[in-house]
């Protein structure tokens, strides 16, 4: 059974040295994001495709999930050379701590 956390950053769990490239990945994303839409537990971010190295993608997932574990992730790739979408969803509340602690990708 999962452990039930509360919705806190422990940016700790990111070593001194990954953290740089923790850095490096939110920038990326951030401009490769052109469109976000709200979901009914959290919100979708659609990204350049062809902006966005699938294994940084991942590795920015592997991040964040150390030091936020209460978010689920979706990366959606859509057929035909669709858009790429990262859903970012949670519990009750979850909404409200994006959009205080990642207003960059409002």
């Amino acid at each position: 059974m999962a452990e039930i956390t509360g919705f806190y950053c422990n940016v700790e769990a990111i070593g001194k040295t990954e953290r740089e490239r923790y850095k490096q990945t939110t920038e990326e994303l951030t401009k490769a994001r052109t469109e976000t839409n709200e979901l009914p537990h959290g919100f979708a971010f659609q990204l350049k495709s062809e902006a966005v190295f699938l294994p940084d993608l991942g590795e920015r997932i592997f991040y964040e999930r150390r030091c936020c574990p209460f978010f689920d992730f979706e990366v959606e790739l859509q057929r035909d050379n669709g858009p790429l979408w990262l859903k970012l969803r949670g519990r009750d509340g979850v909404k409200q701590f994006i959009r205080s602690e990642f207003a960059i990708w409002q």
